[in-house]
């Protein structure tokens, strides 16, 4: 053995070796101290962060707005709006503005009752307002009560569909984060009918004031949906904000919205029942004529058809039975008064014309949104009623009865009544079972449609109403739904020059307003190029809350006169060639209808019943021209004869009480 082993000690060795599992124990140990040390460390800067959150969070709540100026951002801001009844929307703005703290963005939390756009947005709009984030804590406040009738609004009015709301560029882009704030009407809309003042529908209901603020329902992109519990109307925020927030833009924000499994179910759960009535709702299509409405309508003398349409006996129908003379349209065309049927298969429209006869007691709209009847039952509905209102003429003293047997035969119709024609899906069938029936078409149309006036099947005679020749009278006098009514006006005069058969502007002179544009409706009657062109002043209807129209805006025939003089100055292929004095109208007519220095403007009716049977036999392929079935003009109803419009064979009536009954096509 090697002696200098003998002097190395082994010992301690071998004592770890004998004691090794207290070692490991004791390494063990360690280790689970440390961890344990490392998670309380953790949890206690968690919870100093959230109170610094917490307390950033009160101080935005309390002033509106914090700034960090520690960390470089890429974006100006936040802003963050809401509009709430339940404080719902509230809550989840706040959630949602601790979440974009985090990111190290200034926020503001924004109450929309407390917000005008006129007085914050202009001055945003040259500041760089591209990087900025607008975001809506919750775009729907629920309706309270028995009501449906949910209304965006905003302190202009209604914001969908009304152009006036939105004043900015930078407002639209707004809109195409959220609809607006929903305000509730308090639980008076009962059965899709609203009678509150501060808001409405698109179907505008009788006697409701006409305001600024248009009365507008929800959009496709925004159901009607009603609520009577504020868990419901919880739901609804949150499902709102679904919709809103956008994960592509906003990264990790959502991240920190955390919800409980349970709350996700219940809320799914609530989705599917919403969506569900929503999908119901929209199944079953209002009717367009409401039990108010149909009273409303009823006492002013209309005879209502279905749910959507309606005749009324003219004035000038009981005028012409009496041998008392006929409208201008008899003096102008050969119409025989007293067997022409006024009516219309929509009392709906897409304007609200400050001279409009019914004070806008008729809805409006701007697409078709309600049941739709069949036009075959329109026609038959319509013929009866008007039969049946001139069957009361019988025996009455002045009622001349051989014209009392020719009124019992319907001739023409004229689809001007009220609202737009045009509107009705079936116009064009509607169209057609006249043409059977061996009655002409005279139908009227708003500008605001030009694709259905390009899809419209040959009339009789189309009108265009042209009540004014600037974007801002247009707007000013018509008062349009339409965001874009200028383009569309445009573009119906376009595609009214398409058009083969009689086409007329119909230009109604409001003094003050819209007389003094003569070279801009110059240009108008070069962009449309009509037959004819109908100048009249306006009618006075009454005082209404829905106009600021007074006697002050009619113009005395010779005021007209004057206009349609200089007019046809401006517009060399045109001459004046029609007077009506008694409905202070004139006709302007294209030179095309003068013919060895006579005028031939007037209509051979039955020639065109032979021409439309022809086209509608070769499916269409066999078109006609105005100059087809025209027809020579008497003497006494051209401008400038003594008669002064005034059809001869019948008697001049001066009417001693001017106030009843002034209406008339």
């Amino acid at each position: 053995m090697d002696p200098s082993l003998d002097t190395w000690d082994f010992s301690p060795l071998i004592s770890l070796w004998i004691h090794r599992f207290y070692i490991y124990w004791g390494f063990a140990f360690g280790i689970s101290l440390w961890i344990c040390f490392q998670i309380v460390i953790r949890k206690q800067d968690k919870t100093s962060q959230e109170k610094s959150l917490s307390k950033a969070t009160r101080d935005l709540v309390t002033n509106g707005y914090i700034s960090l100026q520690e960390k470089e951002v890429f974006v100006s801001g936040v802003k963050i709006f809401y509009g709430s009844q339940t404080g719902t929307a509230k809550g989840f703005a706040t959630i949602l503005a601790e979440a974009v703290t985090c990111l190290g963005l200034p926020v503001a939390i924004i109450n929309l009752k407390e917000y005008d756009p006129d007085d914050h947005l202009v001055e945003e709009i040259g500041k760089n307002v591209d990087k900025w984030l607008w975001m809506l804590g919750a775009h729907r406040v629920m309706t309270r009560g028995e009501g449906d009738c949910n209304v965006v609004k905003s302190k202009h009015g209604s914001i969908e569909g009304d152009f006036r709301a939105w004043k900015t560029k930078f407002i639209s882009r707004l809109r195409a984060l959220s609809k607006g704030e929903k305000k509730s009407c308090g639980g008076n809309c009962k059965k899709g009918r609203c009678k509150s003042s501060q808001h409405g529908s698109e179907e505008m209901e009788p006697g409701s004031p006409a305001q600024d603020g248009l009365h507008q329902r929800d959009t496709e992109e925004e159901e009607p949906f009603a609520s009577t519990s504020e868990e419901d109307s919880s739901t609804e925020d949150h499902q709102s904000l679904s919709s809103v927030v956008d994960v592509e833009d906003l990264g990790k924000i959502m991240n920190h919205v955390k919800k409980e499994k349970r709350e996700k179910e219940q809320q799914e759960e609530k989705t599917s029942l919403f969506r569900n009535t929503v999908k119901n709702e929209a199944s079953e299509r209002r009717a367009m004529i409401t039990p108010a409405l149909r009273e409303a309508l009823t006492k002013q003398g209309y005879q209502l058809i279905g749910s959507h349409s309606g005749v009324k006996l003219c004035r000038w129908t009981k005028s012409m039975l009496r041998g008392r003379g006929g409208c201008y349209k008899h003096t102008f065309y050969g119409i025989e008064s007293h067997r022409c049927m006024e009516t219309t298969p929509s009392l709906a429209c897409a304007n609200k014309c400050v001279f409009c006869w019914r004070h806008h007691t008729n809805p409006v709209g701007t697409e078709w949104r309600w049941k739709m009847d069949q036009p075959e039952m329109i026609l038959k509905e319509a013929i009866e009623n008007h039969q049946s209102m001139i069957k009361q003429f019988k025996g009455v003293p002045g009622v001349k009865e051989e014209r009392f047997e020719e009124g019992m035969t319907v001739k023409h119709c004229a689809l001007s009544l009220v609202g737009e024609p045009i509107m009705y899906p079936e116009i064009n069938r509607f169209l057609k079972l006249l043409h059977e029936c061996k009655i002409s078409s005279f139908l009227v149309t708003n500008a605001q449609f030009p694709v259905e006036i390009k899809n419209l099947k040959p009339v009789t005679q189309l009108y265009v109403s042209v009540d004014a020749s600037t974007k801002d009278s247009l707007k000013k006098i018509d008062r349009p739904l339409f965001k874009d009514f200028w383009q569309r006006f445009l573009d119906s005069l376009k595609a009214l020059a398409a058009k083969q058969q009689r086409t007329v502007y119909r230009l109604t002179l409001v003094k003050a307003w819209n007389v003094d544009e003569l070279q801009a409706y110059a240009e108008l009657v070069s962009l449309g190029s009509p037959d004819f062109i109908e100048v009249k002043g306006v009618t006075y209807c009454g005082e209404s809350s829905a106009s600021s129209l007074t006697m002050a805006n009619v113009p005395w025939h010779e005021e007209v006169v004057r206009f349609v003089h200089e007019l046809v100055d401006l517009i060399p292929n045109y001459e004046i060639a029609c007077e009506h004095e008694h409905s202070n109208c004139l006709l302007i007519a294209h030179k095309k209808f003068k013919i060895d220095r006579e005028w031939w403007t007037w209509i051979n009716y039955n020639r065109f019943q032979e021409l439309i049977q022809e086209y509608e036999d070769s499916g269409g392929s066999k078109t006609f021209s105005a100059e087809d079935y025209m027809a020579k003009t008497p003497h006494w109803a051209l401008f400038g004869a003594s008669e002064r419009g005034f059809d001869p064979k019948d008697t001049r009536y001066q009417r001693k009480n001017k106030s009843k009954d002034i209406s008339g096509c």
